[in-house]
């Protein structure tokens, strides 16, 4: 993990923390291209009652529309839970050349914990990743988010 990992990666922490205080699942990304964010997001799907408003994909959309291409081979991703299929899949899609993600999610994730899609060779283009960049920090928010879920539905 060097310096510039561990500061997006606390803006992608910021993004889930706005998620957080919405009620929506904690989830943040930042897009970053030449040591300047062009994107960012957090989870918006019960507030939009779209399936596709992950962060990643709100914070991509953002990157795509501030680079005025969908090719983003220079830029970045910051994600502080591994990416599911349809997000690794718009990575794969936006030739994204990085990403970073903090905690792995053994439910859904796309990237190490289920599949791998993101080096897959099958595929034109494949993804470096660096994997376990501020972990804990984003696990105790969901965890915290998902206990309180609970605790509401059972009160």
């Amino acid at each position: 993990m060097n310096n510039h990992d561990k500061k997006y990666m606390q803006m992608a922490l910021a993004e889930a923390r706005k998620a957080y205080q919405q009620a929506e699942v904690p989830i943040g990304a930042v897009v970053v291209c030449n040591d300047r964010v062009v994107g960012s997001g957090f989870n918006r799907r019960e507030q939009t009652q779209d399936p596709t408003s992950h962060a990643e994909i709100i914070a991509l959309k953002e990157a795509a529309k501030e680079e005025a291409s969908w090719r983003l081979e220079e830029c970045q991703l910051y994600v502080t839970l591994e990416p599911c299929p349809m997000c690794a899949g718009a990575v794969l899609q936006s030739r994204i050349k990085r990403i970073v993600f903090a905690a792995r999610d053994p439910k859904a994730g796309a990237v190490k914990s289920l599949y791998q899609l993101l080096d897959d060779d099958r595929f034109n283009h494949q993804v470096e990743v660096v994997e376990g960049v501020m972990k804990d920090e984003a696990a105790q928010l969901l965890k915290k988010f998902f206990r309180e879920l609970r605790s509401r539905k059972d009160g």
